[in-house]
């Protein structure tokens, strides 16, 4: 329950009317999860495809190379046909920081036998830490880790039941090893329709965990490695049978990138944010902003206290066998999220990095090298519960007392304050009340304007609102429409769009030829539209509909909008 009040107090904002708010920070990707949300509920009316056609009509999407979060939307198909999208969004959002910690306290109390005290602070720690305040600016795939605890919690127990040496761990243990195979397999499977990018960056932390624990206890790892590698195995075939397709698209279907759109260069973390607070923390000033490339990405705002405390806890604690593997990740993970070159303080140096070894290789440079520093928080977490947990327990009265304050010390200045919220326009009346029906037919193609951007995604609102009933040309995503195929970040405009665009920035009408009717024409034929249709809401309303008429002919009143019907 603590949990739960402390997501919901601090995405407060949303819920005065999710309808009419948003994340002040990030309203585009805000947008475009609303649409995500909406576009899955598809699935229960059979209209599932990995390619979809209700973006960027006629040519469609690839709905693997975008953070489609098929499994959430999924989950809440029953929110966002009750309630709407932009509702599903604010649960996403409050869920994903609830549901990640309560899965890191059980992990706690019951792997590691922690004390229920110690184990929310450390869940509370994985769920409310700087970064994932943050990545809740709009990336709930990101902090969607609420499967993670569940995959670290299967790895360990295969580890304990591959070791011949313990109790339940000889020949008998072998159908239970098979069985634990299974749902690692089927965990790993759900979590690449949630968010790859945490799959990846947990695979990459348990990698790196057993090599500590070779450094660490290396008899041990001798030991149960022959079992665990097997185990290991069944589940990795099991996996990649029921991903062969999903990934096989992703990576050579239609519409599927040839490369990372994100450049590592740009999204590193600087090396001095790691002792800054972040201007999301109670504590946070919004001068700390510049240490990072925006408010979605503090993953690395640890704050100095925090960092000196964790340093002194795994010196106190170095004797733990956890202990070693915790650091190396630690420290790695941190190195890493540095990038190809050291930047320190806004200034890129010419200090080599080991991101530089994994530069522009397949499937690595997918994933943004500042975001490695997510891997720290349930690392410091992990800390901070057996620190207090031994504390606890200990003789000495001053250590009860020392180990526990500093760990508040340390945990207070970054604790989080409330998402900053904003107001946006109501979606037109045209579009909830469900006269677009008029307009297009059962999947038909209903064209904005102006068409959405990347930039100025406002109008996939609409289709959100209508729960992707209708299919919109051009939008924002990531496709194949750079120079020689390469990634994009939504597709080019055609000619009318851009005629368009130009007058909804400018407010000027452009003298209308034969040529712009010509392409116009062309144009509602290449998106294969059923109508165009304009808000008179829409800021240089009217300097549109005059040159909508010019290229169209006269427009048609319906409720609060324009259309102009093909």
């Amino acid at each position: 329950m603590f949990f739960l009040l402390a997501a919901g107090w601090l995405t407060y904002g949303l819920w005065l009317d999710p309808t009419t708010r948003t994340l002040a920070l990030n309203p585009q990707d805000q947008i475009l999860i609303e649409w995500f949300m909406a576009n899955d509920t598809r699935i229960l009316l059979g209209d599932f495809t990995l390619v979809s056609d209700r973006l960027n009509a006629p040519d469609g999407f690839n709905m693997m190379t975008n953070a489609t979060m098929i499994v959430p939307g999924l989950l809440l198909t029953p929110v966002t046909l009750l309630f709407g999208a932009a509702t599903t969004f604010a649960v996403l959002i409050a869920g994903n920081l609830a549901a990640t910690s309560i899965g890191w306290y059980f992990l706690y109390t019951r792997t590691l036998r922690a004390h229920r005290v110690s184990a929310v602070v450390g869940a509370a720690f994985c769920g409310f830490a700087p970064g994932m305040i943050s990545q809740s600016n709009s990336h709930p795939h990101m902090t969607a880790q609420w499967l993670v605890p569940a995959l670290v919690w299967c790895v360990v127990r295969m580890a304990q039941l591959a070791d011949p040496a313990r109790p339940e761990g000889g020949p008998p243990a072998n159908r239970r090893l098979l069985g634990l195979a299974a749902l690692l397999a089927a965990l790993v499977c759900t979590q690449v329709f949630v968010g790859e990018e945490v799959l990846f960056l947990t695979a990459g932390a348990l990698a790196l965990m057993t090599v500590g624990y070779a450094v660490a206890a290396p008899r041990h790892v001798r030991r149960v490695l022959p079992r665990f590698s097997a185990a290991l195995l069944v589940s990795a075939a099991l996996a990649a049978v029921v991903l062969a397709y999903p990934l096989w698209v992703q990576f050579y279907g239609r519409q599927s990138i040839p490369n990372g759109i994100f450049s590592p260069d740009y999204f590193s973390a600087d090396l001095a944010s790691y002792p800054a607070i972040s201007p999301l923390s109670l504590f946070g000033s919004a001068e700390a902003a510049r240490l990072s490339t925006g408010a979605a990405e503090y993953n690395s705002f640890l704050g100095l206290p925090l960092l000196v405390v964790a340093v002194a806890l795994a010196w106190w604690l170095r004797r733990r066998p956890l202990v070693i593997p915790l650091v190396v990740t630690g420290l790695i993970c941190a190195w890493l999220s540095l990038g190809p070159r050291v930047v320190l303080d806004g200034t890129r140096t010419e200090t080599w990095a080991p991101y530089s070894l994994l530069r522009d290789k397949p499937i690595i440079e997918g994933a943004l090298p500042m975001r490695f520093a997510l891997v720290l928080i349930p690392v410091i977490a992990t800390l901070l519960v057996l620190a207090l947990d031994r504390a606890r327990t200990s003789t000495l009265g001053a250590t009860r007392i020392a180990v526990p304050v500093a760990v508040a010390a340390a945990l207070i200045p970054i604790a989080p304050a409330q998402l900053p919220t904003a107001d946006r326009a109501p979606v037109p009346t045209f579009i909830t009340a469900g006269h677009w029906r008029d307009c297009a037919p059962a999947d038909g193609v209903l064209v904005p304007v102006p068409l959405p951007t990347p930039q100025k995604p406002e109008k996939m609102r609409w289709a959100a609102a209508a729960n992707a009933e209708f299919r919109l040309p051009e939008g924002f995503f990531i496709a194949p429409y750079a120079a020689g195929g390469k990634a994009s970040m939504g597709t080019y405009k055609q000619p009318t769009s851009a005629l368009l665009s130009e007058v909804a920035e400018s407010g000027a009408v452009p003298g209308i030829t034969d040529a712009n009717r010509q392409q116009a024409t062309r144009d509602v034929a290449f998106w294969d539209a059923s109508c165009l249709v304009l808000a008179q809401s829409e800021p240089n309303a009217a300097a549109l509909r005059q040159t909508l008429e010019a290229l169209y002919g006269p427009a048609t009143t319906s409720a609060d909008v324009w259309t102009w019907r093909f």
